[in-house]
């Protein structure tokens, strides 16, 4: 893959969410003005069924609106000042963006890792309908399949996406400790789920990070990228020990690495 030869990708959550509101134009036009190599968003759907870029299920927490994104139409989203409760204050309204709108952005400037995510209520998870042709058309249309990362915790929408785009780089997220550097059976089961879903990438919870796990990832053929990483001292860390890419919340300590 063209342009994925870098030793290490630096990767900006949701934007760099400790420095502006998270999944914002405005985050990622300051992610633009750092070192960074791939900006990092979160994907679901509107009620009626448009790509919104968004981490969580229901509105409160980041906007001054309120109920779940499966129960709210586009309008009402756009409606809402997604920086309504960033620490500190934020000087103006920030719309909800749509992928396309940061695709648009990102084109020409930097990379994107696409989360999709599960919808999700009560603590049950579902699937969004045709979520993956969504991405996929969009991807096209902007012209970055090439230019992206799709990692999602549900790994039978990464398979599908390989089905309708097979030029694709997929991730897998763990973070469930679900295996141990002693354990070889049980990741090579984990293994072959990731192959089957047609993965490139691992993206593990930094909590589950160890040298072994590094090791054993490589060995199977996979890359592996961290998250979410934002004390300088444990990204120098992990950069050291020869991880594939960063996610941090903190994009503007990469000009310290």
């Amino acid at each position: 893959m063209a342009g994925f030869q870098r030793s290490l990708l630096r990767i900006a959550h949701r934007g760099g969410s400790q420095l502006a509101p998270e999944n914002t134009l405005a985050a990622f036009r300051n992610a633009l003005t750092m070192p960074v190599d791939m900006v990092e968003l979160d994907v679901q759907l509107s009620s009626d069924g448009q790509l919104v870029v968004f981490h969580d299920a229901t509105m409160e927490r980041l906007t001054d609106g309120e109920g779940n994104i499966l129960d709210l139409d586009f309008a009402y989203l756009r409606s809402l000042n997604a920086a309504a409760h960033f620490a500190g204050g934020w000087p103006q309204t920030e719309q909800m963006p749509t992928l396309r709108e940061v695709l648009t952005l990102a084109r020409n400037r930097t990379r994107v890792c696409i989360e999709i995510k599960f919808s999700e209520r009560d603590g049950n998870y579902g699937r969004y309908p045709h979520i993956a042709e969504l991405v996929v058309r969009d991807l096209r249309a902007t012209k970055m399949v090439d230019q992206v990362i799709v990692i999602s915790f549900d790994w039978v929408m990464l398979a599908k996406l390989r089905r309708l785009e097979a030029d694709l780089v997929t991730g897998a997220i763990v973070s469930d400790n679900l295996w141990s550097a002693d354990d070889d059976p049980q990741l090579v089961k984990l293994a072959k789920q990731i192959t089957l879903a047609g993965c490139n990438w691992i993206h593990l919870d930094r909590q589950l990070f160890t040298p072994e796990i590094l090791s054993l990832i490589h060995h199977n053929g996979f890359k592996l990228g961290i998250w979410t990483v934002n004390e300088l001292a444990e990204l120098h860390m992990l950069a050291d020990a020869g991880v594939d890419s960063l996610t941090t919340d903190r994009p503007d300590l990469f000009a310290y690495l």
